[in-house]
């Protein structure tokens, strides 16, 4: 965490654990990611195959729709099946309107699981309402698992919404109603932990979420949230939308709120786009944390826009296929060298900035501009080692990079370095 970047709110700290992996939530530990499959949970394999993926990519938690006793039945095999395949990713069960019945029906699911999501909006109204939530909160404490009261502007609970809206309405100057329902979701989550509290949640198991689809509003309440409690927070825009709208969106609201310290778990829920791996949502959630300097998951590539200087497209093509390259050996690097996801790699594409953000990386390369010399010099912590030229000077400079990792952050140590060379054109 960049030791420069405002505090953080302190929270309580709630710990999910599956076996040795424990992931924790709030206090003092990093920002969490995670994310959520769109599978059929009724479907193992192909469930088992997302979560995988997702987990992979770098989703610390990983949420499964549980709405079915098919789904519910299928949880523990899908555990089953993850600890074979050694993905010990923990699992969080998302239940709405009949998770007191799957649960009772089903409680090897709830074993199987690390942590229930319920909504409170969800649960049934008047005494069953109460009922179902006590008998959800009853799940938890049996099987020892941590619970995300999860509170939806699109399911909120319509007696807190309906007792807000009458005292509203006794007041001299009511206030707007887009601000009552932002109180509305405030109040559902905070009476709602409390509720689990004194039927024998810990504090330290619980976490709070209140989700909405509008950026200032998600500001607002968790500005609200924060100042009225102490539960760790999982911040997220739901139904952020699809493509470069929902990332944006989702980077908007979040940035705002971590920079205040405000959020100790996060996922980014954009729609995917045709074609694309549900996985993105986890790798934009990563880059968020990481261009604010508050964690660390892949090595970061620098790259210029292009413009006039730049007629040629080889340094976009470079650039590209470098982060791919990156995010690609990410699985096994995390594992065999502790820290490379630190590392920053430049893919300039001219002479004006070239040199200096090539510099300014660990590995960095300033390739030719319209009517520049053929040659690409390249950079290794601030000192030119090489001049690529010719066809292959994006093998050559991935090798070299590959060479750096090897040396800088495996067995060879960190102080070892590249030697200079010229390639021949």
């Amino acid at each position: 965490m960049n030791s420069d970047f405002p505090s953080r709110r302190k929270s309580r700290q709630v710990l999910i654990r599956h076996r040795d992996n424990i992931v924790r939530i709030g206090g003092d530990a990093p920002i969490v990611v995670q994310s959520m499959t769109n599978t059929d949970t009724a479907d193992i394999d192909t469930t088992v195959r997302q979560v995988c993926t997702l987990a992979d990519t770098g989703s610390e938690l990983v949420r499964v729709t549980v709405n079915t006793p098919a789904a519910a039945k299928a949880v523990p095999h899908i555990r089953e099946r993850l600890d074979q395949a050694g993905c010990m990713v923990p699992l969080v069960g998302d239940f709405h309107y009949n998770g007191h019945k799957l649960l009772a029906d089903e409680p090897a699911c709830a074993e199987a699981l690390s942590k229930l999501r319920i909504n409170p909006g969800n649960v049934g109204q008047g005494e069953k309402r109460d009922n179902h939530f006590a008998q959800l909160v009853d799940m938890a404490l049996r099987f020892g698992k941590p619970v995300r009261i999860g509170v939806n502007w699109g399911s909120l609970d319509q007696q807190v919404l309906a007792r807000l809206l009458d005292t509203n309405q006794q007041r001299p100057m009511p206030l707007p109603l887009p601000r009552v329902m932002q109180e509305a979701l405030v109040a559902s989550a905070l009476e709602s932990a409390q509720a689990a509290e004194t039927l024998g949640l810990s504090a330290e198991r619980i976490v709070l979420s209140c989700k909405v689809s509008e950026v200032q509003e998600l500001i607002a309440v968790y500005r609200a949230l924060a100042q009225r409690g102490d539960y760790a927070l999982h911040l997220g825009l739901t139904e952020a939308g699809i493509g470069s709208k929902g990332i944006v969106a989702s980077a908007a609201a979040l940035a705002v709120l971590l920079q205040e310290g405000i959020g100790d778990t996060i996922r980014v829920s954009i729609t995917p786009e045709p074609d694309v791996a549900r996985a993105e949502e986890v790798r934009v959630a990563q880059e968020i944390l990481q261009t604010m300097g508050l964690r660390a998951f892949t090595p970061m590539v620098t790259s210029c826009p292009g413009c006039g200087r730049t007629t040629s497209t080889f340094f976009q093509q470079l650039a590209a296929r470098i982060q791919h390259y990156l995010r690609e050996a990410m699985p096994v690097w995390r594992v065999q060298y502790p820290g490379v996801e630190h590392m920053r790699v430049a893919v300039m594409g001219c002479v004006v900035n070239g040199p200096g953000e090539s510099k300014m990386a660990n590995i960095g390369i300033s390739l030719p501009g319209t009517d520049e010399t053929p040659a690409a010099p390249v950079y290794v912590d601030g000192e030119k080692v090489a001049t690529l030229r010719g066809e292959r000077i994006a093998e050559r400079f991935q090798a070299m990079i590959e060479d750096y990792v090897r040396q800088h952050y495996g067995n060879a140590g960190s102080e070892a370095k590249n030697e200079a060379k010229e390639f021949p054109r």
